[in-house]
């Protein structure tokens, strides 16, 4: 962990949701729900990014009565909590192709999202079950992509050889990463956005349209691209559930997603006093 100096009063808290909101079985806890109803009775804002699509965030955001803007696809697009759109960050198309060619030639499977259709060339692949339960919608079959390479909001490389989607993001990053944002969100998933597209840029954004300094923001997540928003912020922490590299950036580290490692955050480090 890195050590906590921030004098600043935490105004704003930004969390991810898979992994650090919920838990492992997609569920948002009454214990959860009571956390952010906390933060605002403390006058502290809160706000969720993901890389989910804004349309796979809906019960979130109708659970919690969220006000804020939600940043899907790690910050690829923003909207209003009624999903109206407010930025929309597309892939540039030669990076878009490109990506698609590397991740394939790894060996991952390769989906594609637009701001609102999500298409997969097997609806029977690797997570697709899984990610339609997350999302809470069903992809599109398209045995092509290059009809949608133009309107790209994020690919997503998928395979259950965590090594090769390492591989590949190291590769992704290093070939076209003035042109992308590579980043994996679980061990078997690698997202590339638009390079203004993570969750670095989320914190920005929000600092910006709320008129809140960083210093002022906190961030709570659990995975390898968590890291670009705990470098942002004033306050930044880990889920128990996080790696060891995930857990040393960030100031505190709180139980698991199965352990109700939200709420402890929320309410032993951002409204506590960082006890």
């Amino acid at each position: 962990m890195k050590p906590y100096t921030n004098k600043d009063p935490i105004r704003l808290v930004l969390a991810d949701v898979d992994g650090t909101l919920v838990t492992q079985e997609k569920v948002l806890t009454a214990k959860a729900k009571a956390a952010v109803a906390k933060l605002k009775d403390a006058g502290v804002s809160f706000a969720i990014t993901s890389g989910r699509p804004p349309g796979g965030m809906q019960t979130v955001i109708k659970d919690l009565n969220l006000k804020t803007v939600v940043a899907g696809f790690n910050g690829g697009v923003y909207v209003t909590p009624r999903l109206d759109p407010i930025v929309t960050r597309d892939l540039p198309k030669d990076a878009a192709a490109r990506a698609l060619e590397l991740i394939t030639g790894h060996g991952l499977v390769a989906w594609l999202y637009t701001d609102t259709v999500w298409y997969v060339q097997d609806p029977k692949g690797p997570h697709v079950d899984r990610e339609a339960w997350t999302v809470g919608f069903q992809p599109e079959v398209a045995a092509d992509y290059s009809a949608y390479i133009g309107q790209t909001a994020k690919i997503v490389g998928v395979s259950d050889d965590h090594a090769a989607v390492a591989a590949c993001e190291k590769v992704v990053q290093e070939e076209l990463g003035h042109q992308v944002s590579a980043a994996r969100s679980q061990p078997y998933y690698l997202d590339v956005t638009h390079p203004a597209a993570n969750k670095g840029s989320v914190v920005d954004f929000l600092s910006a349209i709320y008129l809140i300094p960083p210093s002022s923001i906190a961030t709570i997540g659990d995975s390898p691209n968590d890291v670009l928003m705990f470098e942002k912020s004033g306050m930044s922490i880990s889920m128990g559930n996080g790696s060891e590299a995930v857990q040393a950036e960030a100031h505190f580290v709180s139980h698991t997603n199965e352990e109700e490692g939200f709420a402890y955050a929320m309410e032993t480090f951002v409204l506590g006093g960082n006890a």
